[in-house]
């Protein structure tokens, strides 16, 4: 198994930047995708960004592509989401989360573990 905690979140004015990281530990030998999803209040848990295990694929979802960016350390075992620009609308629980493999997927249904989340709050 693998245990995710992230790090990083808090209140930014609309326009600025946060930078998110998430932390793997346990099994974290064999091959495995991470990504970040996030909640906002009343809605569904929605896909914000994954990143394979070699870190060759990246994928954003459309709200946050070109201002968000996704990368990992395999010797650390962290992933890292750099989000600039940021609006009000960007703010919720953001949540890392991860699934053995190569590949990353954006639905959320892949992935088999996941942290306790990180608030991201963006005021206007």
């Amino acid at each position: 198994q693998v245990q995710l905690v992230e790090s990083g979140g808090g209140l930014v004015q609309a326009g600025g930047s946060l930078r998110l990281s998430c932390a793997a530990s346990g099994r974290t030998s064999s091959p495995y995708a991470m990504g970040w999803f996030r909640q906002a209040p009343g809605k569904e848990r929605e896909f914000v960004s994954v990143i394979s295990w070699s870190g060759s694929s990246t994928y954003y979802a459309d709200s946050v592509k070109g201002r968000v960016t996704i990368s990992r350390d395999n010797v650390k075992n962290t992933v890292t989401l750099q989000m600039n620009s940021l609006k009000p609308e960007d703010t919720a629980v953001y949540y890392c989360a991860a699934k053995y493999g190569t590949s990353a997927y954006s639905l959320r249904q892949y992935y088999n573990y996941w942290g306790q989340g990180t608030q991201v709050t963006v005021s206007s």
